[in-house]
């Protein structure tokens, strides 16, 4: 057996700290590089935020107090009343709005003093609950339309407003409650000021809880590529998701390719309405099955709801319709445009605003 001398013990040791400098090195590299595309980022829609609004303040000099009006034909008052193409509009009571985020982080849902290090809104959903009849729809967003958000700097200043990408909202705010009420402020201010009754976030790690509390949720695969992550997700199979499969189906997207948010929204459409059915059947053996999985759910959640408001809505489902069929599954209506740098999706809102007004209010004679 060689012993190793002290000169060679040293020049080990001065290696082992090179490869430690080197580790660490690349590692600072990569966070000055996230860091440093986020501030360019955040810099770049300052900018644009500032000379947006002192464009809009010179317009609204020269146009007056008729031109600052124009803009509320089709927006909630605030007092649940709308005017729109000549007809008047007051909120369903009987309607609850309950925004649903997915956010595409792992882990417990934890606070974040510096924008962007809370996560993303990858996935946006608008529940209409419909509390006297017990039924549901479901308003699916695309993250990429393009709406007024609330920008703030890295240090939580605000900026003022510009309109982005709506999944960014959620990414100004703090990972948590407030992350959540920029998400709620920016839907609201798409649907028309529509005011969301509630609100609640979960993350990736959520996923195959919910997946696995109900037996796995069947669907059968309609798109190429998902087989590049897993092997047994080939097109056309039909196969019973468990654990991550979950995950897979419902997240992945080729991001070589432009607009495959909006393609895997298909996916998700498909996986709800199989959601549905797995947890009616599971629920139908398990009367504890809803209060035992929100309770798994509290690290990787964040809600503004009361445990009772949050269950009631769950029952709600379980207790509606047999299924979610197609016409229960809405998606904002719009156009998938590819920029330069972004896709971006084009909501139309003279096609929403009468599915707004189909929801959630009634027409006033």
């Amino acid at each position: 057996m060689r012993i190793e001398n002290g000169h060679e013990k040293t020049k080990r040791q001065k290696k082992h700290r090179i490869t430690l400098i080197v580790i660490a090195a690349v590692a600072a590299i990569g966070l000055l590089y996230w860091f440093g595309s986020f501030s360019y980022r955040s810099y770049q829609v300052s900018r644009e935020a500032k000379q947006k609004l002192l464009a809009h303040q010179e317009q609204s000099e020269v146009g007056g107090a008729d031109t600052a009006l124009a803009g509320e034909e089709g927006r909630d008052n605030r007092n649940g009343e709308i005017r729109y193409q000549g007809k008047n509009y007051r909120r369903n009571t009987a309607m609850r709005a309950i925004l649903l985020i997915g956010v595409d982080t792992k882990g417990k849902m934890e606070f974040h003093t510096v924008s962007g290090q809370g996560g993303q809104a990858d996935g946006v959903f608008l529940v209409a609950q419909d509390a006297a009849r017990d039924r549901v729809k479901i308003l699916m967003i695309p993250r990429d339309s393009m709406t007024e958000i609330t920008l703030f700097d890295l240090s939580g200043n605000e900026l003022g407003k510009d309109v982005q990408h709506l999944t960014l909202a959620y990414a100004y705010g703090d990972g948590k409650e407030k992350s959540c009420e920029l998400m709620t402020e920016a839907v609201s201010n798409l649907l028309g000021n529509l005011k969301i009754d509630g609100y609640a976030a979960v993350n990736i790690s959520a996923i195959p809880i919910l997946n696995d509390a109900v037996g796995g949720v069947t669907v059968t695969v309609r798109d190429e590529g998902l087989e590049k992550r897993d092997p047994a997700l080939k097109m056309g199979e039909t196969v019973t998701l468990c654990g991550t499969q979950a995950e897979t189906f419902i997240r992945y997207r080729d991001i070589t390719k432009s607009q495959t948010a909006i393609g895997r929204m298909e996916r998700q459409k498909q996986y709800m309405q199989g959601y549905m059915q797995a947890t009616k059947a599971a629920a139908a053996k398990d009367d504890r099955l809803i209060p035992d999985l929100m309770n798994q759910l509290q690290s990787y959640m964040v809600t503004n709801m009361a445990k009772d408001q949050y269950l009631d809505m769950a029952l709600s489902v379980l207790n509606s319709q047999d299924s979610l069929g197609d016409g229960d599954i809405l998606t904002v209506p719009g156009e998938a445009v590819e920029t330069d740098l972004y896709d971006e999706y084009h909501v139309d809102r003279e096609a929403l605003m009468p599915m707004v007004l189909d929801l959630f209010y009634v027409e006033k004679h």
